[in-house]
């Protein structure tokens, strides 16, 4: 049986071939846990436990799998040297698994550092309202690949909110329209019904809006429903192959 190991960093680039200047395909937070499928002298090729996605990350120490406590409930969280606001060590993105070992004043301790406990759930925490958090991406810039608070793409803005509230979700648009099964037709949307594209999705956030990250518009924007359609279809010639309800 092979090990699983932890991503103890903010979070990482999955390439698609053991090289820099390849695509990045997706990342790993911190927390995540992978296999190594095969090592070289400065990459690993490793499958990501959480959804199955394989690629290349630059060789480093890493953790041998932990068992989380908790996760990150905010778009980012800073962590500290100690149970203050001073001596600031990093930022960990939205989603990411912490194991808390102690507790001081408004702080919890991981891995040697601390974080503010108003930022962080219960590791089985869940809201029936999957995509509640989702308007804290609104206006994180787009990114092919991206899963953070420094860059996001349109399908990570899915998976990552059903992932924070313990519901499986596969990375790309391709895996997740075939994953979700129950179809929705336009004249039926309501909040949370997911709106594909060829390579493109979309989350209703009322029955007039939806929010995506939209590469034409570089960032995590909110849009008119009805208006995105229109403009996808003009400017990339393309129409809504399935609207989805995420049971």
């Amino acid at each position: 049986m092979s090990k699983i190991y932890t991503n103890n960093y903010p979070f990482l680039n999955l390439y698609k071939k053991p090289q820099a200047k390849s695509e990045i395909v997706t990342q790993i937070i911190y927390g995540e846990s992978f296999k190594i499928l095969q090592t070289s002298k400065k990459w690993l090729k490793i499958k990501i436990k959480e959804d199955g996605y394989i690629g290349f990350i630059k060789k480093r120490n890493f953790f041998n799998q932990i068992t989380p406590t908790h996760k990150v409930s905010s778009l980012s969280a800073n962590t500290y040297k100690k149970p203050s606001l001073k001596n600031k060590i990093g930022k960990l993105p939205y989603l990411s698994k912490i194991r808390v070992v102690q507790k001081f004043s408004k702080f919890s301790k991981f891995n040697n550092q601390w974080i503010e406990s108003k930022y962080i759930k219960p590791i089985n925490y869940k809201n029936k309202n999957y995509f509640k958090d989702i308007k804290i991406f609104k206006n994180v810039k787009y990114k092919w690949g991206g899963k953070t608070f420094d860059g996001i793409d349109c399908s990570a803005l899915v998976q990552v909110q059903l992932n924070f509230n313990n519901k499986f979700c596969p990375r790309d648009t391709s895996q997740q329209v075939k994953y979700f099964k129950k179809n929705i037709t336009l004249k039926k949307i309501k909040t949370n019904d997911v709106i594909y594209w060829k390579g493109h999705v979309a989350v209703a956030i009322s029955k007039k809006k939806l929010i995506h990250a939209y590469g034409p518009r570089k960032k995590t924007v909110i849009m008119d429903i009805e208006k995105t359609i229109k403009l996808i279809k003009k400017t990339a010639n393309l129409d809504v192959i399935s609207i989805k309800r995420i049971a």
